[in-house]
């Protein structure tokens, strides 16, 4: 299959079950973060959408003892992270997505990345703009990050097809 099969085959699965009942291992991330060794504590998440795991949940936990920062989008598909708390107000982007209204640019360590597909060999497909894989190719070039995915289970597929513009994912976790 192509990214463009994966990417109707998940969605219309997504869509079409109600999975709000299912949340990530916490307990697995934690065991992740508490593993490595970051100085800024400075996560980047996101505001869920269109059926995607619900990162909220955890940022709320996350929020006592780390800087959290939800993405804008930009021009020429380009995105940045400003700094949010769960108590701060966020504005409609033109596809929909809440965003912070913050304008104090952070650069997260730790970056939870949603995904539509993935595979065992931590590759993903998104919804094909590039944005992640953009910014993570540009915050690379300042300070090392960790690059987790957030998915369900039923979002692995056999392989997912790269090019040369594809990130890598350090972590994907699941339910499970």
């Amino acid at each position: 299959m192509n990214k463009s099969q994966i990417r109707i085959k998940i969605s219309k699965i997504r869509k079409k079950n109600n999975f709000k009942d299912l949340s990530i291992n916490f307990n697995t991330l934690n065991k992740i973060l508490n593993k490595i060794n970051i100085k800024d504590k400075c996560i980047g998440g996101y505001f869920p959408y269109n059926y995607e795991v619900d990162a909220l949940k955890i940022l709320n936990k996350l929020e006592k003892n780390y800087i959290i920062g939800l993405p804008k989008i930009k021009k020429n598909f380009d995105m940045d992270f400003f700094q949010w708390s769960s108590k701060d107000p966020l504005t409609i982007n033109k596809y929909g997505i809440p965003e912070p209204t913050s304008k104090k640019i952070i650069y997260p360590s730790i970056l939870l990345i949603p995904l539509l597909a993935f595979d065992k060999y931590l590759n993903r497909i998104g919804y094909g703009g590039g944005y992640y894989d953009r910014y993570i190719k540009k915050i690379k070039t300042k300070k090392n990050i960790l690059t987790i995915g957030l998915a369900y289970s039923f979002q692995k597929v056999k392989v997912i097809p790269v090019n040369k513009y594809d990130k890598k994912l350090d972590y994907i976790i699941t339910e499970k």
